[in-house]
């Protein structure tokens, strides 16, 4: 007769592994790493209303919407979360969202603190929360010149409000300082690792665990 405990399910409720960071400390490079390694987890695509970078595509990096359409979403409470910033508008539409977490896939987003205090308000049970820090100021300077994506006159906007950003730091669940890609990966995929095992988000765990304590 098999043991009944091996035919008792102990599915996982999914999360939202959040990444904020000034621009130019490094976290769309480690998200897009992260999820080139991981299949577990997916890229929440959030709608913007502002222009497509060189080599962005519509449905992959974000979905690109006109200030109309998402002031509409946002009377219809379609977003978990939505931000305005430097002029345009960002947000993350929750039917994806809840879709994949009752279906046990984590999804990785990539937004502000406005938006992960939002996050908080209505998910905080399946979020956790990630700070990067670059190793220097300099350094994000040097970051955000190097990119090539941005005039000198929004170099210095995202320099003079990375201070700003930097003081939510201790608002999240953890920090990464990220002086180097390869370990700050490392430490983040051992966050996601342990966030996973917690207990509370395996369903079915306390009737495994009953049908192991009576011998099933």
């Amino acid at each position: 007769m098999s043991n009944e405990a091996d035919t008792l399910a102990v599915q996982r409720r999914g999360l939202m592994l959040v990444l904020s960071s000034p621009s130019g400390a490094g976290k769309t490079t480690l998200s897009r790493q992260l999820l080139g390694n991981d299949s577990h987890i997916s890229l929440s695509i959030s709608c913007t209303t502002r222009d497509k970078r060189p080599g962005e595509k519509d449905g992959v990096d974000y979905h690109f919407i006109d200030t109309a359409t998402f002031r509409g979403m946002i009377d219809r409470g379609e977003f978990l979360e939505h931000a305005r910033v430097f002029d345009h508008y960002y947000g993350t539409p929750s039917p994806p969202v809840e879709e994949a977490l009752s279906a046990g896939r984590d999804m990785l987003f990539d937004i502000d603190w406005q938006g992960t205090q939002q996050l908080k308000e209505k998910g905080r049970d399946d979020l956790v929360t990630v700070f990067i820090l670059p190793p220097s100021t300099r350094d994000l300077e040097r970051r955000l010149i190097s990119r090539a994506q941005d005039s000198h006159e929004v170099v210095a906007r995202r320099m003079s409000k990375a201070a700003d950003e930097m003081s939510h730091w201790a608002e999240y669940d953890y920090a990464i300082i990220n002086k180097d890609i390869a370990t700050s990966l490392n430490q983040l995929k051992s966050i996601l690792t342990a966030e996973r095992l917690k207990r509370e988000r395996l369903l079915g765990l306390s009737d495994f665990v009953k049908a192991l304590r009576e011998g099933r």
